[in-house]
């Protein structure tokens, strides 16, 4: 008896880590939680319950007794990656390729793995992007490289910030700041023409777009709460953007 309560707790730890690293990279709610239950059913535990919210994540299981595990979610992000290979370690534990041990290895792998790309690629992705939008919003060719240091230099007051001081709407409304500051300097020196397109295109990078998504996903499969607390941070976060792009454009 000892023994499968020992593998129980073992499968609730690997369970949770695997849900855990799902929640902070950024997954939809219904698939975390198709997840953790599918993880458990390969192990011989088909009596679970999930519940999350984008804060936390519960779990329980009935068999061989009962037992109910809490997990906190302080840090979120946008980890595709890591969502990828959390799915991949799963598949490979419904085949049976893996026992509890090494599955609860490979997800405690993931977890210590940082950001798969340089900063100094992300940024050059981001300045990139911004300049790709300024032409797909119909700009001018001589605007893209205002919009695409206007946009690398603001994802990268973002990224900074966000680092120091743990308050995302601040972050988001500084580097939306120092967006609107140097696009206003780029025209006003004569090195841009469209402010508007200029502006429009920088803060590309910082829009919420996959919490947007996942927040309507979310809402399309019944959960409610998760998908109404991904929206309210999708407002906040475009609100900061439009307050700090607003607040540097009534001084021009």
């Amino acid at each position: 008896m000892e023994d499968l309560v020992q593998r129980e707790h073992e499968i609730m730890k690997v369970c949770l880590l695997a849900g855990q690293i799902m929640l902070q990279s950024g997954a939809e709610t219904y698939r975390v939680e198709d997840t953790m239950v599918r993880i458990a059913a390969s192990f011989g535990v088909d009596k679970t319950h999930s519940y999350m919210t984008p804060t936390g994540l519960i779990f329980s299981m009935e068999d061989p007794q009962p037992i109910t595990r809490l997990n906190r979610i302080s840090d979120r992000t946008t980890n595709l990656h890591k969502i990828d290979r959390v799915n991949s370690i799963s598949r490979r534990i419904s085949k049976g390729e893996l026992t509890i041990a090494e599955a609860r290895r490979e997800l405690e792998n993931i977890q210590r793995t940082g950001d798969i790309y340089p900063l100094w690629l992300r940024l050059l992705m981001a300045a990139l992007a911004s300049g790709c939008f300024l032409i797909m919003f119909r700009g001018i060719w001589p605007d893209f490289l205002p919009a695409a240091v206007a946009g690398g230099l603001g994802y990268y007051c973002t990224l900074m910030l966000q680092r120091m001081i743990p308050v995302k709407f601040f972050a988001e409304f500084s580097g939306a700041l120092a967006i609107g500051l140097c696009s206003v300097l780029f025209v006003k020196f004569g090195f841009g023409r469209d402010l508007d397109i200029i502006v429009i295109s920088s803060v590309m990078p910082l829009v919420p777009g996959l919490l947007i998504t996942n927040a309507i996903r979310d809402l399309m499969a019944g959960h409610l709460v998760s998908g109404l607390s991904k929206g309210a941070e999708a407002f906040i976060t475009s609100f900061a953007i439009g307050a700090g792009i607003a607040f540097m454009l009534s001084f021009q």
